[in-house]
């Protein structure tokens, strides 16, 4: 695990399990993917284009998977119609279920949307795969 993900899953000292089984279950799936710190909080990034992260809100600890929405899962919140991102949230280690964690992450391989050049393309979304 990179050290600034450590760092900050360290500050978030009661749910600081939650991130770190994130981290390495990302990790250990999205083995190509780069992970670092952005906007705040840490994300992995497929050939520069954002697949998944997580950070501290009210709810708990907010998985997101930008391109999630078209994972068809029932357990992904997807909040508008703009943007393809879809996330959950967990308050504990125990709310985490791992075989569905590994399926998203699987799904986030393979279904994703085009956020690296949304500026370029003045907000508008296209496939990728």
């Amino acid at each position: 695990m990179k050290e600034e993900i450590k760092l900050y899953n360290q500050s978030q000292t009661e749910l600081e399990e939650v991130c770190d089984l994130l981290a390495m279950t990302i990790a250990k799936f999205l083995t190509e993917a780069e992970s670092k710190i952005w906007h705040g909080h840490p994300v992995w990034f497929l050939e520069g284009n954002p697949i998944v992260g997580y950070s501290k809100q009210k709810p708990g600890i907010r998985l997101m998977f930008w391109s999630g929405a078209d994972f068809e899962e029932e357990d992904l919140d997807k909040k508008g119609e703009k943007f393809k991102d879809a996330s959950i949230f967990y308050k504990s280690i125990h709310e985490i279920d791992k075989i569905k964690l590994e399926r998203w992450l699987e799904k986030s391989k393979n279904i994703q949307w085009d956020y690296k050049n949304i500026v370029k393309r003045k907000g508008q979304l296209e496939r990728l795969k």
